[in-house]
């Protein structure tokens, strides 16, 4: 179990150290922005969508390592589904990080499976799901800025 940890901490960290997906878009169809004033973690989503598909997505902003990772793998999961399957993954997801019963197992989650441990954590899970609020706010179109709290 110690080795499967210290896989999913070296996801998590690579994708802090050179998150993918980062950076602006100029031609989105959906902007949101989101902050988590506990841990200070603010960023902004930008999303392109033709026929129902997320064909581009990109965050920019600063947080914690948690927050920066789970918007990047959120980004590499996304590009290229449905904003259906978007909101079934949210919910995936979402039950991940915060429900005890819920199985990193799930095969539908892949990476994302490493925020499995978070659950452990509770201040842990708003830095995780910050991105994933922001991305829903953006298919919405709300002004508002997305808050954890």
């Amino acid at each position: 179990m110690s080795d499967l940890r210290d896989l999913y901490q070296e996801v998590i960290l690579d994708h802090n150290r050179s998150p993918r997906n980062f950076g602006s878009l100029e031609d989105a169809d959906g902007r949101a922005a989101g902050h988590n004033p506990l841990c200070g973690d603010r960023l902004a989503i930008a999303v392109k969508i033709v026929d129902g598909v997320v064909t581009d997505l990109r965050f920019d902003g600063s947080g914690c390592a948690i927050s920066k990772a789970s918007a990047s793998l959120m980004t590499e999961a996304i590009k290229g589904k449905t904003v259906d399957e978007f909101h079934r993954l949210f919910e995936r997801f979402h039950a991940l990080v915060t429900d005890q019963s819920a199985s990193a197992d799930d095969a539908t989650l892949g990476k994302l499976a490493v925020f499995a441990g978070v659950r452990d954590y509770p201040a842990r899970v708003k830095c995780a799901i910050l991105a994933w609020h922001t991305l829903r706010s953006a298919f919405n179109e709300s002004h508002e800025v997305v808050s954890t709290e």
